[in-house]
């Protein structure tokens, strides 16, 4: 029997996944497993780690295409893809406070004056509300604590076995381990250096990722406003094939936008959110430029590297002339014009401000060119953004090498119980991620169903069938065995004579 689940990360894919067991009416143990913690008891500014992880805590936008956000097509078709999306969707809408302010835009053509410089990729998206997001845990995590499910919080996995089928953490100085049948690997951004260090232990069969790495994007609402009308959350993107490089924006935020600090491996890098209501309007956009660069040796580490390198930049007030210069750990803002924004809490982006990109373009190893080219063709399509812009840097997708995986059931290729799901498995956005949690969480179901064959309803239905009495006196339906032989009564009758 398959009764004992154990995820590790609470983000939303596995958040979507208990919630898919929940719903129908699994009866074994669910545990979940978290660095970080409750909603309740989660920071606003605890961006990384805890219920709903990162992107469920400070994005909100719910990507409807299988083009964007990591591949999922490839493992269940174009029809089942959207069926799982359509299930996160409702899981959204379903814990919202207001779920009639969930609106889904879906911009259809393509304006001429973007043509001669960029692409634009047109999908919809669902707009969920960062406000929203904390208000909608609480009321999710609630269902599945009502539900059953045992949430193990602040608390680091630093072991699984594969081969013995357990999980183990230090509690204080004790040792703690926990058995599962099946386990779903979700642990997200924070933990994809863990999954790397799994991948090597075990020598997982994996596919080496590109690295995703650029800038944070910051400038008034109405420069882009033309383009905003045609797509709220557009993507701008372009190629160098033979070069190896593509360039596309990656989360645009309007309105209410403001630019986000993340902490990976114990360095800065940047996102981006959108506040939903009136009272957080600033009029700003953010969006990441991301490079995709193929043909890194050792992806994972370079990306690593360069962000580090970002980080540790010497500065002081003289600009860390001597040996009074100090070592700051934080990322870099650098703008013509304008000074570093603003958190939604009224706070100065955590930045260090910079007058010269030198750097930077030191950190990216000519690849910032490609960036600087982005933003002067951005300047030609919006003719007043002119110098009216600033940039966070870095911001890093970190994809370790992708374990390979049986396509059915996204199980490792040689443990078929262990399941990645998430940043573990490459996917780039809320939607993808929790639809990869509800299809393992379907499996988990069907092996259910397979091994408790009586349980179909179909078969339950076939049995009810066959117990209610024919057409036929009740003598008829009475057998008797003889030497092995199973006879109707009168044929074995002949037979004793």
């Amino acid at each position: 029997m398959n009764k004992n689940v154990v995820m590790v990360g609470a983000g939303v894919a596995n958040v979507n996944a208990a919630t898919k067991l929940v719903d129908n009416g699994f009866d074994g143990k669910i545990t979940i497993i978290d660095m970080g913690k409750n909603p309740y008891d989660r920071k606003y500014s605890e961006v990384m780690e805890g219920f709903l992880g990162a992107g469920g805590w400070s994005d909100g936008k719910l990507t409807y295409h299988t083009s964007i956000g990591g591949q999922l097509s490839k493992y269940c078709g174009e029809e089942k893809a959207m069926e799982l999306f359509d299930q996160v969707i409702d899981n959204f809408k379903r814990f919202h406070p207001k779920p009639e302010e969930v609106q889904c835009s879906n911009p259809i053509a393509e304006p001429d004056f973007i043509k001669p410089y960029f692409g634009l990729r047109l999908f919809p998206v669902w707009h969920v509300g960062t406000d929203y997001l904390h208000e909608i845990g609480k009321n999710w995590y609630d269902y599945l604590v009502k539900g059953g499910v045992e949430f193990i919080w602040e608390t680091k996995v630093e072991n699984i076995n594969f081969k013995e089928n357990y999980v183990s953490w230090k509690k204080g100085l004790a040792n703690i381990s926990q058995y599962y049948d099946k386990l779903i690997f979700g642990v997200g951004k924070s933990g994809i250096d863990f999954g790397k260090q799994l991948a090597e232990k075990y020598e997982l069969p994996t596919e080496p990722k590109p690295v995703q790495i650029g800038v944070r994007f910051e400038a008034p609402q109405k420069h882009f406003q033309k383009l905003i009308d045609i797509s709220y959350d557009f993507k701008l993107y372009r190629k160098f094939e033979d070069e190896g490089v593509s360039l596309r924006s990656f989360c645009t935020n309007n309105n209410a936008a403001y630019v986000a600090v993340e902490e990976t491996y114990g360095d800065v890098s940047y996102n981006g959110h959108a506040k939903k209501g009136e009272e957080h309007r600033n009029n700003m956009t953010n969006f990441g430029i991301l490079m995709e660069i193929q043909g890194i040796d050792e992806p994972f580490t370079w990306s690593r590297e360069l962000v580090k390198a970002v980080n540790e930049t010497w500065f002081d007030n003289s600009k860390g002339q001597g040996r009074f210069a100090r070592k700051t750990h934080t990322g870099l803002y650098y703008s013509p014009t304008r000074e570093a924004g603003m958190t939604s809490e009224g706070i100065k982006v955590d930045a260090m401000p910079i007058e010269s990109l030198d750097q930077v373009k030191n950190a990216f190893q000519g690849y910032y060119s490609y960036i600087e080219d982005f933003i002067e063709d951005m300047k030609k399509i919006f003719p007043t953004l002119k110098d009216d812009w600033g940039i966070y840097v870095p911001e890093v997708k970190y994809l370790s090498p992708e374990p390979l995986v049986d396509y059915d059931t996204l199980a490792l290729i040689d443990y078929n119980n262990v399941h990645f799901v998430g940043d573990a498995l490459s996917a780039r956005g809320i939607t993808v991620s929790g639809a990869q949690g509800t299809y393992v969480a379907e499996w988990i179901l069907q092996c259910i169903e397979d091994e408790n064959p009586f349980e179909d309803p179909e078969v339950q239905a076939f049995l009810e069938q066959v117990d209610k009495p024919g057409p036929w006196p009740e003598e008829y339906d009475k057998i008797h065995t003889i030497g092995g032989l199973t006879m109707p009564k009168e044929n074995t009758n002949k037979l004793n004579k």
